[in-house]
């Protein structure tokens, strides 16, 4: 999606809420900046402020399915996004209804050296990285 709209990176405490950026594109944004996705790293948990509710389409149409889930892990496989929640259930991102609050609960832990290159790369001292 950061191809086509205008993207930050997510941070550990933000509230979020789902946003509908193309047909078909369902993302998170900033409450103040609706116009700006956040990209969600695999792997981040989200708390959302109600069960989620969601509409896969089908042959039938639409019918709005709520998760009895608050919380999530945020996940990509095969150019899809989805939710994965705590019993194994997973939603396309695509499926959720706009509008949904979350507040993003932990990012994914990185490597130690990853950390090291991000910091030498921006200029800072590698070895006060832990």
């Amino acid at each position: 999606m950061s191809d086509y709209v205008k993207s930050r990176p997510a941070k550990v405490g933000e509230k979020l809420k789902t946003q509908h950026f193309h047909p078909g594109k369902v993302g998170f944004a900033a409450p103040e900046d609706a116009s700006t996705a956040v990209r969600v790293l695999s792997g981040t948990e989200l708390a959302f402020a109600t069960a989620i509710r969601c509409s896969p389409r089908s042959l039938f149409g639409w019918k709005v399915i709520v998760v009895k889930h608050t919380t999530a892990t945020f996940r990509q496989a095969d150019h899809h996004d989805f939710l994965e929640f705590p019993n194994g259930q997973k939603v396309l991102l695509t499926d959720l209804l706009v509008g949904q609050e979350a507040t993003v609960l932990q990012l994914p832990a990185q490597p130690i050296w990853t950390m090291k290159v991000t910091a030498a790369v921006s200029g800072r001292d590698p070895s006060q990285c832990r």
